[in-house]
């Protein structure tokens, strides 16, 4: 059996129209599937950032906010972001965190609502911890009331008192998809605005956030994005809200003259009011030049063999491991999967030291959860095969 998944692994390899993209990251023989949690670096990054802090910063100096293009680029970084969520020019901005694009997009979102009688601000019950936490007290400072709501349920959750809906697009522990094109459509049809988190979806799938109508949405880049330890994340604000978009973080970044330093805040148009203060040019120059191995590669094909590499991860398992030893909480159909498998393992912690130790690298939610996050521009078959015979070893050793 192990040998004829490995010759499987090998002629999916060698009919990989993706596999060429490995060579654009620095890699060794580790298999390395953590992805999900921190990006390979991609290997010409290095040299740009080089550039950035010895000639942009080093000999330039000030001059580089305008002569290298420091000003603008959480705008043209975010267009660049656009098309892997579905979105067009001019509706995405890269700065600041997650959680501080999640705290603009739901108190915006309430105020864009504007309807005293909506009372509720409803979350996904599974939520990434952070998540919950800032739509909470978004709640407390918008005199709402916060709802927790499991995905499954939330249709039948919604109602007139609904003002605003935060939901994960990926479940960060099991990596189940939630369906963002009807989940939207219920929450719009009771009335409510739709915020998404993309954090473990944005690179590994398409979304869709024109096409389906999100209000507003959020992510980080430093998953399948490949930006960096603590990159800058993105606020996308759908351009029919963009002129009524309140930030309840107005900063001189997102002024209208930012340079007139007058005591009166007045908004900038477009995806600019999603800024608050001065960007952090290094992380984000770095996530920059990151999002070039992008260039030429079709969300489409990513996807397809993010489903691929899944499949056939789930198939190993069940040929190699111990019957008994681990269970797959990720969903079988294609349409709610991520790009991400979550095995409940007993003593998961332990399994997980000794797979990194032998050179397989995942991680692990506590406390009885490994999570293995598959990148389909850098993983392969041969990974993939290669993961689950070295832990049906671990395992029944």
């Amino acid at each position: 059996m192990s040998e004829s998944l490995a010759h499987r692994a090998a002629a999916l390899d060698a009919a990989d129209e993706l596999a060429g993209a490995r060579k654009l990251f620095a890699l060794d023989e580790t298999v390395y599937l953590d992805g999900n949690s921190l990006g390979a670096l991609p290997a010409h990054v290095p040299a740009r950032v080089a550039d950035v802090v010895s000639r942009q910063w080093g000999e330039l100096r000030i001059r580089s906010w305008d002569e290298s293009g420091w000003w603008t680029a959480p705008e043209r970084i975010g267009d660049r972001i656009a098309p892997l969520v579905g979105a067009g020019p001019g509706q995405v901005v890269v700065g600041d965190s997650t959680s501080v694009n999640v705290f603009k997009a739901v108190v915006g979102a309430v105020r864009l609502c504007g309807d005293d009688s909506r009372t509720d601000i409803v979350v996904d019950a599974t939520t990434f911890p952070t998540d919950g936490y800032i739509a909470e007290s978004a709640a407390r400072m918008t005199g709402k009331r916060l709802v927790p709501v499991a995905p499954a349920d939330l249709p039948s959750a919604l109602g007139p008192s609904t003002a605003v809906a935060l939901v994960n697009h990926v479940d960060y522990r099991t990596g189940r998809l939630h369906d963002l094109p009807s989940l939207t459509a219920a929450i719009h049809e009771a009335g409510a605005l739709a915020v998404w988190d993309l954090c473990h979806s944005a690179g590994a799938l398409p979304v869709g956030l024109d096409e389906h109508g999100v209000d507003l949405a959020v992510g980080c880049t430093y998953k399948y994005l490949n930006g960096g330890p603590g990159s800058p994340a993105y606020l996308y604000v759908a351009e029919r809200h963009q002129a009524a978009f309140d930030s309840p973080l107005p900063g001189w970044n997102s002024h209208l003259d930012p340079f007139a330093m007058t005591p009166g805040f007045e908004a900038a148009p477009g995806a600019v009011r999603g800024r608050v203060g001065t960007p952090d040019i290094l992380s984000m120059l770095a996530l920059e030049a990151a999002l070039d191995v992008w260039d030429g590669v079709s969300i489409d094909s990513v996807r397809a063999k993010s489903l691929a590499l899944t499949d056939f991860f789930l198939e190993c398992v069940e040929a190699y491991v111990p019957e008994g030893t681990i269970a797959s909480l990720t969903p079988v159909e294609h349409a709610a999967r991520g790009s991400q498998v979550a095995l409940r393992c007993a003593d998961a912690p332990a399994v997980m030291e000794r797979l990194i130790a032998r050179g397989v690298v995942g991680d692990l939610r506590r406390p009885d959860v490994l999570r293995f996050g598959f990148t389909p521009l850098y993983v392969g078959f041969g990974d993939v095969e290669r993961a689950a015979a070295v832990l049906a070893e671990v395992l029944a050793g």
